[in-house]
């Protein structure tokens, strides 16, 4: 290959950074290094990759065609030397970790003994929000996200997917009937979301529809006050599996309408900035829930 990865590195840096002098700074070089690296980048692929004005750098087409693959190659390396890296040694420090409220009672805190066994080492820190923050703002180095993900410039890895389901309590359906059809629900007490609206068009067929939009006789902004809600028989909720899983099983809680159950299952997602000093302790937790994730039941969508 031709083309080295400092060159590469000058040239992304140069385009993130915005300047010759700001690249350098950003690289540890003088900015007339970076410039001689630019320049022999161009030369070697006989393309211009940035147009020099006085007051910018922009770059021409081909330049930005080649800045996608330069960015992954320098990605794939960086992800070989930090898989070197945690070979050599154990990773330390200190972890943020977010979730819902929900998720953090029902996945991450029984997850929690296991993995700081096998990484005595790092630090975790376990925050609470039943509403999409901000990472950077709230300080957190990594976030578990159920739901579509929306557009956003954070790296995601996908751990795993949790059905949905109508729920209810056996006292609730002593008092109140089973519902045998979809439409029957609109004689029931129905416990549903504050926000966001989409959680109350709950997964089940009808005659008009693959969902059923309900208006709620309680609402809730968390997950875990509507599940609590329906342990107390206040009503039918509609909650994901990774909650219910054990109610379930238990007898607490009782699917109900299932044969008109859509079979909806809910992404779930972490997702972090990539950050070289952090990786490795991200790295570690999110393998070590992947592999714990594989060996719940509720993963199995059963």
């Amino acid at each position: 290959m031709k083309t080295t990865l400092d060159e590469l590195q000058a040239f992304t840096a140069v385009v993130d950074t915005g300047s010759l002098s700001s690249a350098a700074v950003q690289l540890g070089q003088t900015a007339s290094g970076v410039s001689r690296a630019l320049s022999r980048l161009e030369t070697k692929l006989a393309t211009t990759l940035l147009r020099r004005t006085t007051r910018r750098l922009e770059l021409t087409e081909e330049g930005a065609a080649f800045l996608i693959q330069a960015r992954r190659i320098l990605e794939a390396v960086e992800e070989a030397e930090e898989q070197m890296s945690r070979r050599l040694q154990q990773p330390a420090g200190r972890l943020r970790v977010n979730a819902s409220a929900p998720f953090m009672l029902h996945v991450l805190v029984p997850l929690t003994g296991g993995f700081r066994e096998r990484y005595p080492d790092i630090e975790l820190e376990l925050h609470s929000s039943d509403q999409i923050i901000d990472l950077l703002e709230h300080r957190t180095d990594l976030a578990l996200r159920h739901g579509p993900l929306r557009d956003s410039s954070l790296h995601a890895r996908p751990l795993g997917r949790s059905r949905i389901r109508a729920v209810a309590s056996p006292d609730y359906l002593a008092r109140r009937g089973t519902p045998q059809q979809v439409e029957d629900l609109e004689n029931h007490s129905l416990i549903g979301f504050t926000q966001p609206e989409s959680l109350n068009h709950w997964p089940l067929r009808h005659s008009l529809g693959e969902a059923w939009s309900i208006v709620p006789s309680v609402w809730a902004s968390s997950g875990e006050t509507v599940r609590q809600l329906a342990l107390a028989g206040e009503g039918v909720a509609c909650l994901s599996d990774f909650m219910t899983a054990r109610d379930r099983a238990e007898g607490a809680l009782v699917e109900i309408l299932p044969d008109a159950n859509t079979h909806v299952l809910q992404p779930i997602h972490a997702v972090y900035y990539r950050n070289t000093a952090l990786s490795a302790r991200i790295t570690c937790f999110l393998d070590y829930l992947s592999e714990c994730l594989g060996e719940q039941a509720w993963t199995r969508h059963g």
